[in-house]
């Protein structure tokens, strides 16, 4: 958890959070945010501009309090290979810790403009560091010649969401090690060139 913020914003950040994970959909208002946090409305909004922003600020506070960040980074000195693979399993092991706000966000966003800001700002970061990898194996030779940067990119994306680790391993039942160990074989197979796509 960042130490640099206020203790007022925490609480907020925390309750939103605790409101989010709730198993039935949460409109998560901004009043029931204040009295969750046992602070005033008025605190919320010195806090924050608008209920948009506080869920921004909701889903950024998971990356701090997981320590996400450092994870990531200490990916970018790797060869391509290496880093592909830590990529899928960095992200791969984070999405059970941040589901239940992400599964929350999903169920909302598409009558709320706030909870889709939300989604959309987590999940353009995810593509932003998707890219990276795939940026990284293009500059070593290894991408395969049938997608562009930008396929190869997307599809990466769109193989590790949450949707699909929601079907995955709560629908077919896999556990976290299978889906992982596959997420990154299919990445492989899928995304490099001849030989290194069978390692």
């Amino acid at each position: 958890m960042s130490s640099t913020q206020p203790p007022t914003r925490i609480k907020i950040l925390t309750a939103t959070w605790n409101l989010l994970e709730k198993e039935e959909t949460p409109q998560v208002r901004m009043s029931d945010i204040a009295k969750a946090a046992k602070v005033s409305r008025q605190a919320v909004y010195l806090h924050f501009e608008n209920r948009a922003d506080l869920l921004v600020a909701t889903a950024r506070h998971l990356d701090d309090v997981y320590k996400i960040g450092p994870t990531v980074e200490a990916l970018h000195g790797l060869p391509a290979l290496e880093r592909l693979s830590g990529w899928v399993g960095i992200w791969g092991d984070y999405i059970p810790k941040v589901y239940g706000v992400g599964r929350a966000l999903m169920a909302m966003m598409d009558g709320d403009a706030e909870a889709r800001a939300a989604w959309d700002d987590r999940m353009s970061a995810v593509r932003r560091e998707t890219g990276f990898a795939i940026d990284a194996l293009a500059a070593e030779g290894l991408l395969c010649d049938h997608m562009t940067r930008d396929e190869a990119r997307d599809f990466l994306w769109t193989l590790l969401s949450m949707r699909n680790w929601a079907q995955l391993r709560h629908e077919a039942g896999w556990s976290q090690d299978r889906y992982i160990t596959h997420m990154q074989a299919v990445a492989r197979r899928v995304l490099l060139k001849g030989a290194h796509a069978q390692a």
